[in-house]
């Protein structure tokens, strides 16, 4: 098949493969008894591979039906670190009756791809496959190896993804130097219809926190000094009121450097936070990467009205800055004294440089496509699989190529109602990713 008739069916096949993607429901709850699993949606990312050639390996991680899939392009100069991209496959639950479509319908309609994981990220996954197969199926040989990999359970750590293959299957990655994933590429519209492409290059450390009290039992109805409800609700009052401090990383700094050259607006660090609000719908994602957060998410205490109980615990979402582990533990340990107990799981924050040539080629696809478009560094507030890649000494990047609309609230679309992706956006991601991966 000719050149540009090859990267045509790549892009025509990108809707239908996003559209199918997001009919197989991969719910992920993070709740074993209530998950989906991913077995379905990785069988057919394999059958698509193999269908154009690729020797593709499935994995579980133990866990029934968590399954992965992962597939590797032999590039010209394999004595070079290989390229891994990476995407997950299951997806946060919806609720059909607030969506306008059903949030696995998978609609095409009025421009936009519509359905649970429309935007996180199957959009991503659907962009990879119809480029893994364009390669394929017309012969081309990427500069180095490629590492295609679909993975499992990234909505709730990756503990049966991305995680428990760096820690098993390590060999499945055998020689990768460097990744791109998620929640990076995308557009933003500023000042005077100017638009720039955000590229994650750090993410915020996750931590999931049990704060856990105890106290003496008891009848509801006695005087009692020592009640374990009360002492967490105060204990949960005091960090959720508590502000860490501002510490701008320079991921972040060089993104707002950016956005001035762009459009003379002013980051003042002594208003930073409001002049942050300039971004608009934006705002949300980057206010949270200049703090440490602790959000108090759930409470559980008790079994009885009238029983005092002798426990009651509090988790806590808690995003920290690279770099600002250890002054976070200090922190909260000052804040809740030694009689809340404290127990986590998380996965360490991610933040490498914005430059090189991978960086170099990322840019060059962007501007080939939207020439004038400037592309700049962002940290992400969340977290993505990269967390687990970094172990293995991989440097990551979120590069999933959208170009979109000006007066889109893109963020709120992650874990939003009527979650949805522009049908123009998939096939202008295909041509970016396409050119970014001949020439990485």
């Amino acid at each position: 098949m000719g050149d540009g008739a090859g990267l045509l069916l790549a892009q025509d096949e990108v809707v239908g493969l996003a559209s199918e993607l997001i009919r197989i429901d991969t719910t992920n709850t993070g709740d074993p008894a209530t998950v989906v699993g991913e077995r379905a949606a990785a069988e057919w990312v394999a059958e698509k591979l193999a269908e154009v050639g690729y020797e593709t390996t499935y994995v579980e991680s133990g866990a029934k039906g968590r399954g992965n899939v992962v597939a590797r392009l032999a590039g010209a100069d394999r004595s070079r670190g290989a390229l891994l991209v990476h995407g997950h496959l299951d997806v946060v639950p919806a609720d059909p009756s607030e969506w306008s479509v059903h949030p696995f319908s998978g609609a095409v309609q009025d421009g936009y791809v519509w359905g649970r994981g429309a935007v996180d990220m199957k959009d991503m996954v659907a962009m990879s496959l119809a480029v893994a197969r364009r390669f394929k199926r017309d012969g081309i040989v990427p500069p180095r190896d490629i590492v295609f990999a679909f993975l499992a359970d990234e909505e709730a750590g990756g503990f049966f993804g991305a995680k428990w293959l760096v820690e098993n299957r390590p060999e499945l990655f055998e020689g990768v130097t460097e990744a791109i994933s998620e929640v990076g590429g995308f557009s933003i519209t500023l000042k005077d219809d100017a638009r720039a492409y955000l590229v994650e290059t750090a993410e915020k450390g996750i931590r999931w926190l049990t704060l856990r009290v105890r106290g003496t039992a008891g009848h509801g109805s006695m005087i009692h000094r020592d009640n374990a409800v009360a002492k967490l609700a105060e204990a949960v009052t005091k960090l959720g009121n508590h502000q860490f401090p501002l510490v701008v990383r320079p991921s972040v700094r060089e993104f707002l450097d950016g956005v001035t050259e762009i459009t003379g607006w002013d980051f003042p660090e002594e208003d930073l936070e409001g002049a942050v609000g300039k971004l608009g719908a934006l705002s949300r994602m980057i206010g949270a990467t200049l703090r440490d957060t602790a959000n108090p998410t759930m409470l559980s205490a008790g079994y009885k009205a009238n029983v005092i109980p002798s426990v009651a615990q509090a988790t806590v979402d808690c995003r920290i800055l690279p770099g600002r582990e250890e002054a976070f533990d200090r922190e909260l340990a000052e804040l809740l004294g030694p009689d809340v107990e404290r127990e986590w799981v998380g996965l360490p924050p991610v933040e490498t440089t914005f430059d090189g040539a991978l960086v170099d080629a990322m840019a060059a696809s962007i501007t080939a496509e939207d020439p004038g478009a400037r592309v700049l560094p962002y940290m992400l507030s969340g977290g993505t699989d990269s967390k687990s890649f970094q172990q293995l000494g991989i440097r990551n990047f979120g590069f999933a190529p959208l170009k979109l609309p000006a007066d889109l609230d893109f963020s709120g679309l992650f874990h939003g109602v009527d979650e949805r992706v522009p049908v123009d956006a998939l096939k202008f991601g295909v041509r970016v990713l396409e050119r970014f991966l001949r020439n990485s």
